[in-house]
């Protein structure tokens, strides 16, 4: 399932009032309640970053080494741990510019693993391609990881195999080469900010970026609540959460005050290792699509219970049109 489908949640208040939506407020009470315990209850989340070395339009005068800079240092400051960031090799073809990026990632103390070559979607091309590119990947995470651990693989796009058939052959491949599969169980699509942002700048339109920073804290802010309220529902409390991100220029303006949002309602940031011991990811090493769901919308749709009306995404729709 693509989480760059996943929407919030709207008019929630009015909504409210109806039989549906009054069984949503017991488990987002539950999330209002954990939160204002977190300081004996953290929850934990693990920060992943994915298209390393270079993802989405840049905005004038800033480089991706600025990006990759401007993202280090705002996880020393929250001191966040480790964070992986998952890459595409063929960007350092595509933008030489960006060499140096998975260089500086290494000398922080993060680590790599392996979004692809080309970030290849698995749903539109076939199993030996996609295995091939997948392999592609290595020589530059074993120059860049020698001696640790890179065998991490976040599916591009998140798409794990159009059939069931596909996605069983596919997880045989992935065991086969040794790799353990980053789930995601927290996503906002930052990525659909990125682009606007650079036209914004371009322009000099500051009310329009003032905006967009909003917007991207309240998306952020609604899929924490969305997804902790699902955990609740399901299980009665935190699964430790696995956040998708992008390495993009605005994600790395607003990362010191996404991170900091995170932390004043309760989290707690973990490595990507902590957070798949937990007993939910136990689907990211199984072969067969149908042993256990790997999201928590999915899991809600195996035991029956309704999902809220989400929108198209997070954002909303007028975030292509800013700035045109």
């Amino acid at each position: 399932m693509s989480f760059e489908g996943i929407a919030g949640r709207n008019d929630v208040a009015r909504r409210a009032r109806t039989g549906f939506w009054a069984r949503w407020i017991a488990p987002l009470a539950f999330t209002a309640m954990v939160g204002s315990a977190h300081a004996a209850t953290p929850v934990k989340m693990a920060l992943t970053f994915d298209d390393l070395p270079a993802h989405s339009a840049l905005p004038p005068g800033v480089s991706r080494i600025d990006v990759a800079g401007r993202l280090l240092a705002a996880f020393h400051d929250a001191k966040t741990g480790p964070v992986y960031g998952f890459i595409n090799g063929v960007q350092e073809e595509r933008e030489p510019d960006s060499v140096g990026v998975l260089s500086l990632w290494r000398a922080a103390g993060h680590p790599l693993a392996n979004h692809t070559w080309s970030h290849m979607n698995l749903n539109t091309n076939g199993l030996a391609a996609w295995e091939a590119d997948l392999v592609r990947n290595e020589p530059l995470l074993q120059k860049h990881m020698a001696g640790q651990d890179w065998r991490w693989l976040r599916y591009p796009f998140l798409s794990e195999g159009e059939t069931p058939e596909k996605h069983a052959a596919a997880r045989k491949v992935i065991k086969a080469h040794g790799y353990r599969i980053a789930g995601v169980t927290m996503s906002f699509g930052d990525y659909a900010w990125n682009e606007p942002y650079a036209r914004c700048m371009a322009k000099g339109d500051a009310a329009a970026v003032a905006v967009l920073e909003a917007s991207y804290l309240k998306a952020a802010k609604d899929s924490l609540d969305f997804e902790r309220g699902l955990s609740a529902k399901l299980y009665g409390r935190d699964i430790p959460y696995v956040l998708l991100m992008h390495a993009g220029a605005f994600d790395a303006r607003m990362m010191p005050r996404l991170l900091k949002m995170y932390q004043d309602n309760g989290v707690a940031f973990v490595s990507l290792e902590e957070a798949e011991r937990d007993k939910f990811y136990a689907a990211d090493f199984k072969t067969q699509a149908t042993e256990a769901p790997t999201t928590l919308e999915n899991a809600m749709k195996a035991k029956g219970l309704p999902l809220p009306p989400q929108a198209p995404a997070w954002g909303g729709a007028d975030l292509d049109k800013m700035c045109r």
